[in-house]
Formats: structure tokens, C-alpha cells, sequence
């Protein structure tokens, strides 16, 4: 992809992402209002996305593609996990929690799919789903231990009722047996699916837009998580992906999804599981804020 494409494709999200934040600041998007719409894409627009995505002929290259991803991302969340574990020993218990939740969960669905879709089209949302997949259960799995250093029972109930797993599930059968939706039902799906990227963009745009300026660029450890989400990680990803013989777009979508700033939902658990809610907050904006910059950097070292 030409470079100009790649900053041009950014530069749209990012912009959609600043009329969330004047969204919010004017009250059009109001106070408790993100939650909702966080719903709505969590529910429904994604779930409509991800099955809509899987509308392609069947190829054998493309499933044996989806499952390199799908193990290619569990290594990766994997390998963070281990390289979170090696760091932060010398902050206390409530802020290390929030800098290991960042070092492994990307913002690999929020800001990922619009990334993916704006260079790679509908495949990149097919091969997007199946990295996904990792993430939803070691989110709700490993990503509650951070903080609670116990796991949830309830987990594995919420793993197979989660939307995404569903979503994908239901993609995979209608592509595994070549069964196509009615044109109707299709262009209405991929009609409300299509809206997750822009909404995706304006929630962003809002959760920054609830953060005192003052205090967002406050203390060292915030920018250490985020230069350990935005810049090592996808460098340690992207060098150890090098030593294997992959497709080039799929290490490159890997590296891509790894580069994503922090997951949004990284205040939700740490004020829900006791970590530092204000500093996660912080985490997700600041990093969110560099990523305009390290997401076009590393995508032209990928080119």
C-alpha cells in the first residue's frame, strides 16, 4: 500500500475520533451515553461485521490462513503475558496490574477492525475475527487474574456467551458449508456491521473527551505501559514473526493488531477488579493519543 494511502486512511479515523471528543465536550454525546453505544457495537454492529465478513467463496488457503492467525495470536498474547511478568516488580500491586493489562490487550477490536478494514477491505475483518478470538478469552480469563490474582468461575460461561465467539462461530458455518444469506438480510447486516467503525471511532474519541487534560499527561508509568504497548511490543512481535515463513499480510495484520494502543476496557476492569482506575484511564488515552503516530510508523515498516 502506498504510503500516502496509509497516513490518508489513519488521518480518517483519527478525525472521526476528534468529532467524538467535540461530540462529547458539547454534551451531543452525553454522560453515560458511550456505555451504551459501547453495547450496541458490542452486540450488534461487531457481531453483524464479523458474520458479514466470512461472506466469501470457500478456500482451503483462506481457512488454513484464519487458523495461522488464530494460533498466531494466542502466541502473541502468550508471549506478552510472559513479558509483562518480567517487568513493573518494582511498582505496587494496584499500578502493575494496570501496566500488564496494557503490555498484553491491545485495542485489537475497537480500533483494529477500522484499521484493517480501511487497508485490507473484508478479509482483513475475516482473518481480524479469528485474532480476536484469543483476546475475548484471555481477557476474561487471564485479564481478570491481573487484578484480582484469582480466576473468575463465571469465566467460562462468559467466554462462550460472548459476542464475537458467537459471531465468529456462526461466520465460520456459513463459510465452512457455503450457505449465503438472503441479499435482503446480507445488505441490511453488512449495512449496520458497517457502522462499527465510525461509531467505534466516536466512543474513543468520547472516553477522551471525559479526561482532565491537566491530569491525563500526569506520571511516568503511564508512559512507560504505552511505549511498551505501542512501540516494544509490536517490535518484539514483528522481529520474532521474521524468523518464520509466514503470508505477508498475515504478519502483517498480526504486527498491526499488536500496535493497537490499549484495550478501552482496561479502566472498566481495573475500576470493577481494584486497580488503579484513574491511571488505566489515563493509560488508554495517552496511548491512544501516540498511537496516531506509531500505527502509521509501523505500518510503513511493514509496506
Amino acid at each position: 500500500m502506498e504510503v500516502n494511502t496509509i497516513i490518508s486512511q489513519v488521518a480518517v479515523l483519527f478525525f472521526i475520533m476528534i468529532f467524538g471528543f467535540f461530540a462529547r465536550k458539547n454534551n451531543i454525546i452525553s454522560e453515560g451515553m458511550t456505555e451504551k453505544l459501547s453495547d450496541i457495537i458490542l452486540q450488534l454492529t461487531q457481531p453483524l461485521l464479523v458474520i458479514t465478513s466470512f461472506n466469501f467463496d470457500f478456500s482451503k488457503e483462506m481457512l488454513r490462513n484464519a487458523g495461522l492467525i488464530f494460533l498466531l495470536s494466542l502466541g502473541i498474547h502468550l508471549f506478552s503475558i510472559g513479558v509483562s511478568l518480567l517487568m513493573y516488580s518494582r511498582y505496587p500491586h494496584r499500578t502493575r496490574s494496570v501496566l500488564r493489562y496494557v503490555t498484553v490487550f491491545s485495542n485489537c477490536g475497537y480500533m483494529g477492525f477500522p484499521v484493517l478494514q480501511s487497508i485490507f477491505g473484508n478479509i482483513g475483518i475475516f482473518y481480524g475475527s479469528m485474532y480476536v478470538v484469543p483476546f475475548s478469552i484471555l481477557t476474561l480469563s487471564y485479564g481478570i487474574m491481573v487484578f484480582t490474582g484469582k480466576s473468575d468461575k463465571e469465566a467460562i460461561k462468559k467466554i462462550l456467551t460472548h459476542p464475537i465467539i458467537i459471531s465468529v462461530g456462526v461466520g465460520m458455518i456459513l463459510f465452512l458449508l457455503q450457505l449465503k444469506l438472503p441479499a435482503p438480510l446480507y445488505n441490511a447486516a453488512y449495512m449496520v456491521g458497517s457502522m462499527t467503525s465510525p461509531l467505534s471511532m466516536l466512543i474513543v474519541g468520547a472516553l477522551l473527551a471525559n479526561m482532565p487534560l491537566k491530569e491525563m499527561f500526569k506520571g511516568f508509568p503511564v508512559y512507560f505501559g504505552s511505549i511498551m504497548r505501542l512501540i516494544v511490543m509490536p517490535a518484539l512481535v514483528f522481529m520474532v514473526l521474521k524468523l518464520f515463513t509466514l503470508p505477508e499480510d498475515i504478519m502483517r495484520m498480526s504486527v498491526i493488531l499488536t500496535a493497537m494502543p490499549a484495550a478501552v476496557n482496561t479502566a472498566i476492569f481495573a475500576e470493577k477488579y481494584g486497580g488503579n482506575a484513574e491511571m488505566a484511564s489515563r493509560a488508554v488515552g495517552i496511548s491512544t493519543i501516540l498511537s496516531v503516530v506509531t500505527i502509521p510508523l509501523f505500518m510503513l515498516m511493514l509496506r
